[in-house]
């Protein structure tokens, strides 16, 4: 170990974020760095990021963890992406699968040769009907893709849904076992070196101090460090994604758990609704502008589909990002970094990048700006990408039945996605701006569920013999169809994982 290598790395926060940053660098660095992570009881956390993407599988398998184990202490069930109700309009219903609608065809989406055929086919099938992950999730069915690589070639993926509170807990005794050391105490002060302005410790209210080399902001919305020292700014997004508030609930699971998070638009926002094996998962999120907090709680409570476990959990947030994620020896990982609702269940999704990115760009005790710059470029880029797609499922509404609808087809958006938006109205493309990011098929599923019909197709694909076109989609569905029957149910795939019994009135 070189003279200018950090020797000691302080984490402050726990939670997904704290412990999701913990794991991975006791894994990389193992015992070379001292890394000690500091947290209060005293200051809950968020803990109601239950649904992730399918790069959570990288994750986990990049840590080495057993799926199994994972999914019986975390209480995960599968995910194969979210239903959409009343998105676009009232009485809409739409699918966004982990997957495309069957294979290329001569280097094209399928979703092209689609529309051609939808167009002169007037009893043509929903494009739905060609999507694996959304077969599955209609007949509640489950099995891995072939081989349950996350980066195999296969026609659909999955997530997972999992109680957050157990993931952390999970992580955290991974992360501990491989010499993470665990600190609980609260944070009231903090020291910095006089002249450069770094972080030399953190101060906790018995006395101690916690010295370090570099300090990992995971403070959760008060961004304890990197706006609480160094005043990084914030930019806020308010008036693209007006939500500021949820309500969270757990309630009784009713019956076997689905593969899918259930999202409903509502007069002011919408409401999730998340399967895990021991309960489900409620929450809506809403701007206080257009509704009470009292109002916004009926509307949860009245749309449970068992008993409440609890009371509903308030949360206040502006959606936005810090300007700068890594200033000086701090580093801003999680809620610290900024916050995007969880249509799209982006937020564990952010953290998986953030900590990759700190690994690439590892510094030594002198954290040279230049590594600041490119990582807080990569997180500002990712923040804007999921931002733009979020936004997305507000703007392209037909939806006028309340003050809140009618001011999202108003509202100003970002000329990236305007320009995203009408190059699909008017020729069927979609642009990828963020290529690891949100696919081409999932902008197909957000664009066409919401309504969007493009007036024009891909003149190249008048090529193909019409014929022949439709007996390969023909046979293309057939196969998905026969595929996914031979499945078991999502629920017997979990009992046979877990070792648990089927659950009641659950087929063997």
């Amino acid at each position: 170990m070189t003279d200018s290598a950090i020797r000691k790395i302080v984490i402050v926060g726990g939670g997904t974020a704290g412990w999701m940053t913990a794991a991975p660098l006791a894994l990389k660095l193992g015992k070379s760095r001292e890394i000690v992570l500091v947290e209060s009881p005293e200051i809950g956390t968020v803990g109601v990021g239950e649904a992730t993407l399918p790069t959570i599988r990288y994750f986990n398998l990049a840590l080495g963890l057993d799926g199994a184990d994972f999914v019986r202490k975390t209480q995960a069930t599968f995910k194969l992406g979210i239903e959409f109700k009343d998105w676009g309009h009232v009485g809409n219903r739409f699918f966004h699968g982990f997957g495309d609608f069957g294979p290329p065809i001569e280097h094209r989406s399928p979703y092209q040769y689609w529309l051609r055929l939808s167009r002169e086919f007037k009893d043509m099938p929903s494009y739905e009907e060609w999507s694996m992950a959304t077969a599955m999730a209609r007949k509640h069915r489950f099995a891995p893709p072939h081989g349950d690589q996350p980066a195999a070639s296969n026609a659909y993926s999955y997530a997972f849904h999992f109680d957050a509170g157990l993931y952390a807990a999970y992580l955290r005794d991974y992360a501990m076992r491989r010499g993470v050391a665990r600190i609980e105490g609260m944070i009231t002060g903090v020291e910095q070196h006089p002249d450069s302005g770094f972080i030399t410790a953190v101060k906790l209210r018995d006395g101690r101090r916690v010295e370090g080399d570099l300090f990992i902001d995971c403070s959760g919305f008060r961004g304890l460090l990197i706006e609480g020292v160094y005043q990084a700014g914030y930019d806020d997004w308010s008036a693209m994604l007006p939500c500021n508030s949820a309500l969270a609930v757990p309630c009784e699971k009713a019956g076997e758990p689905a593969p899918y998070t259930l999202s409903t638009a509502r007069s002011a926002g919408w409401t999730w609704r998340i399967p895990l094996q021991h309960r489900t998962g409620n929450g809506h999120v809403y701007c206080d502008g257009f509704t009470t907090d009292e109002a916004a709680s009926r509307v949860l409570l009245a749309g449970l589909d068992g008993r409440a476990l609890d009371e509903p959990r308030k949360l206040r947030f502006t959606t936005g990002r810090r300007r700068k994620s890594w200033i000086k020896n701090c580093v801003a990982i999680g809620l610290s970094s900024g916050f995007l609702e969880p249509l799209e269940s982006t937020s564990i999704n952010i953290i998986e990048n953030a900590v990759g990115w700190l690994l690439d760009y590892f510094p030594d005790r002198y954290c040279r700006p230049e590594l600041a710059d490119e990582f807080n470029r990569l997180v500002a880029q990712r923040f804007e990408f999921v931002r733009d797609f979020i936004i997305l499922h507000y703007k392209v509404t037909r939806r006028d039945d309340s003050e809140f609808w009618r001011y999202c087809a108003d509202m100003p958006i970002p000329d990236t996605l305007r320009h995203q938006i009408e190059l699909f109205r008017e020729t069927g493309r979609v642009v990828i701006h963020d290529p690891e990011g949100f696919s081409v098929a999932s902008h197909v599923s957000i664009l066409a569920g919401l309504g969007v019909v493009p007036k024009a197709d891909d003149p190249l694909i008048d090529l193909m013999d019409q014929r022949k076109l439709h007996a390969h989609f023909h046979k293309v569905r057939e196969s998905i169809a026969r595929t996914v029957d031979a499945m078991p149910g999502h629920g017997q795939y979990l009992a046979h994982l877990t070792g648990a019994p089927p659950a009641e009135g659950l087929a063997a």
